[in-house]
């Protein structure tokens, strides 16, 4: 991706080096709010739901320092790649909610390392990178692109890319009412009939993701080798795959982000379209 030299943006909340070993550590907020956060947490995890939530309820061991945060040269070249990202994600959004009559809210992006306090509760790196209604900010430990390429087998700056725009695809469903909607169901609905919205929920935010990819491309911003970047890493992330690699098995009735075909589908659905019509993922016959 062509990135060198453009605007990043100003909505980066730099906490790297404070720690987040605040208050108890329980989910705040309620509702949507700590929901999204399993949902994401799963979407990077191989465990069961208890480990995950042990990881995200964690307190962490950081400690509040005033010291600025001594980045390498690795970590200050993806905190300005990321940066650009999301001024981009910031410049297609509000272009695409204007053509609608909408205006779009810019999220914050709020890089960490180790833990971090949201108002979805205190999260260590473990649970890879979310996005938090309560507060509208998406949290990255930048040590995650070095997962993505290692423990994912997914390199290339355009599959980090495609991590920061799928959680603002979650801002987008926030603005658009879809993350309340979701929460409105869960205290209706069977764990396994629940699992089957939050599918629905998550493949709609990588059908955005590849929304912003389209405009990104538009641009003549994406280089080649890109676009297949980024689909290796939606299939990466897959239910399936993520499973079979923990557990040597999958158990599909406990997906909750979809499989790997499925990701990769949605996402160039997205691209293909540009447009938030024919993203209605709950309402889609073929998913």
């Amino acid at each position: 991706m062509k990135w060198q030299g453009r605007r990043g943006s100003s909505n980066v909340e730099d906490r790297r080096g404070r720690g987040g070993g605040m208050g108890g550590g329980r989910l705040v907020g309620g509702g949507i709010t700590g929901i999204v956060v399993i949902v994401i947490v799963t979407l990077l995890s191989g465990g069961n739901i208890g480990d995950i939530m042990g990881n995200l309820l964690s307190t962490g061991s950081g400690t509040n320092t005033n010291a600025p945060y001594e980045q390498t040269a690795q970590e200050k070249e993806l905190s300005e790649f990321v940066s650009v990202v999301l001024a981009d994600t910031e410049d297609v959004w509000s272009e695409i909610f204007r053509e609608q009559g909408m205006t779009y809210q810019d999220p914050t992006l709020v890089l960490y390392s180790g833990s971090v306090n949201s108002a979805c509760g205190t999260a260590s790196s473990a649970v890879g990178p979310f996005y938090c209604p309560g507060d509208a900010k998406l949290y990255i430990d930048l040590s995650f692109y070095d997962e993505l390429q290692q423990q994912f087998q997914a390199p290339g700056d355009f599959a980090m890319a495609y991590v920061i725009a799928h959680e603002v695809g979650h801002h987008v469903q926030t603005l658009l009412g879809a993350s309340e909607q979701l929460n409105s169901l869960r205290q209706r609905l069977s764990e396994t009939e629940f699992n089957k919205y939050q599918v629905r929920f998550e493949l709609q935010a990588d059908y955005y993701a590849g929304v912003w990819a389209h405009h990104v491309q538009g641009q003549n911003l994406l280089e080649e080798g890109d676009l297949d970047e980024a689909l290796t890493a939606a299939s990466a992330v897959g239910d399936d795959t993520i499973q079979k690699r923990a557990r040597g098995y999958v158990v599909p009735d406990s997906f909750t982000h979809g499989t790997s075909e499925q990701r990769k589908r949605w996402f160039y659905k997205g691209y293909e379209s540009g447009t938030i019509a024919g993203g209605d993922t709950f309402k889609a016959s073929d998913l």
